[in-house]
């Protein structure tokens, strides 16, 4: 494989701003997502993937036909990755630092000497000396989540439609937007996918196969409080601000992502925004186990009390949405999905891993919905930070699983 080819391929998708926006009134949430779209719409049709099409919605899906070599019973798989970046850091101008020959060592960020790639931190980097390594210049975050998902696929789809003998059955391409806000399969028909088995291009450095995410809600804690000048306030001003200190003091420091590892869920308070007269947390609940989550949100609703009484005239209100669920249950109705995946790394002799990830894909909701969906690692690092960083070879070794994933549903059936 042209590992060349693969990364400029990645290059021109993160130069396209696709940074999600929450609460926005429009679907997809940011004009990026249509535009990375449609490149990949004219980018399918050309390596000959003639049905390649972009909804209303954003939604972008192609067929990767049987190849000549197949039975006609192989089921229908898809691969999917997603089009927008986190909004937690900016995904706008993003210029990238590619590193060919990595000699080791910390990595420092062209553009703010402040933020440097330590390899204490990243100790994965200490095998990858002599790759390719790809970081952004400090001051945005790269987008490797998930546009090396989107160019690990599109690899694949070109490399099969460069050899119409590679053993595949019929592949469907789903590439989904607006998975970093929680709406990423909000508008995907399953029923005309009509996959018996999907994987998301979504994970970690490489060889792991993601079986477990957490379960999630996402918690809105609005707090409203009476604004008035300051200098007629005594007895009249009602601070939602000095409310939304005490609610946060309220929440325990043992349950959150700072302290907490391995299965155990978590409370992250992670946006907050407002004034005197009214203050909005945002919060997220997270848990392996789902009956877990009822509990953690227990804990919020006792936070908000305890602000209420300690700031009389201020009300809060804990509102709490479901965002997606734990897969482990959906993939163990079709086993295939990941011993599949296993045999795959198998065949190109490269340990695989079944691994839980601290948190969610597309895939957590698709199997939910009823089509099997295991995470892939495919070169992510760092997600959602500006020091975030990819690798070449990861990204191709994740290409080589993919094209072999289809070959052992065409084998096995």
């Amino acid at each position: 494989m042209s590992h060349e080819r693969l990364l400029e391929r990645f290059l021109r998708y993160v130069a396209v701003d696709t940074t999600a926006r929450e609460n926005a009134d429009c679907y997809p949430s940011s004009p990026g997502q249509l535009e990375l779209g449609r490149m990949l719409v004219d980018e399918l049709r050309a390596i000959g993937l003639s049905d390649a099409a972009q909804n209303e919605h954003g939604i972008v899906v192609a067929t990767v036909p049987a190849s000549n070599t197949a039975s006609a019973d192989v089921p229908v798989i898809a691969f999917n990755a997603h089009l927008d970046t986190s909004p937690e850091t900016t995904g706008k101008n993003v210029r990238p630092q590619v590193i060919r020959n990595y000699a080791g060592g910390d990595i420092a960020l062209p553009a703010n000497p402040d933020r440097v790639i330590r390899v204490a931190d990243n100790p994965e980097l200490a095998t990858l000396v002599g790759k390719t390594i790809v970081t952004t210049d400090g001051t945005t975050l790269l987008g490797a989540d998930d546009k090396s998902g989107l160019a690990v696929i599109v690899e694949a789809a070109q490399r099969w439609m460069e050899d119409a003998d590679r053993l595949r059955g019929p592949v469907k391409l789903l590439f989904t937007c607006d998975e970093e806000i929680g709406h990423g399969v909000d508008h995907v028909d399953l029923a005309k996918l009509a996959a018996t088995a999907c994987y998301t291009l979504d994970g970690s450095g490489a060889g792991d196969i993601d079986v477990e995410t957490f379960s999630a809600d996402m918690a809105t804690v609005i707090i409203r409080g009476v604004n008035i000048h300051p200098s007629i306030g005594k007895g009249r001003l009602k601070s939602a601000l000095r409310a939304a200190g005490t609610f946060l003091f309220h929440l325990p420091t043992d349950l959150s992502p700072e302290t907490t590892d391995g299965r155990q869920g978590f409370l992250h308070p992670y946006t907050i925004e407002g004034g005197v007269g009214e203050v909005i947390i945002r919060v997220l609940i997270r848990d392996f186990d789902t009956a877990n989550l009822a509990k953690h949100a227990e804990i919020l609703h006792r936070a908000a009390a305890d602000a209420r009484e300690a700031h009389p005239g201020v009300n809060v209100e804990v509102n709490v949405t479901p965002q997606y669920r734990n897969m482990a249950d959906g993939l163990a109705k079709e086993p295939r999905a990941a011993a599949y995946a296993q045999a795959a790394h198998d065949k190109l002799g490269v340990a695989a891993k079944l691994t839980i990830v601290r948190g969610g894909t597309d895939g957590s909701r698709l199997t939910e919905l009823g089509l099997p969906t295991p995470n892939l690692s495919t070169g992510e690092h760092n997600p959602h930070s500006p020091l975030e960083w990819t690798c070449v070879e990861e990204m191709s070794q994740a290409v080589e699983v993919v094209l072999k994933i289809a070959e052992v549903w065409a084998e096995r059936r």
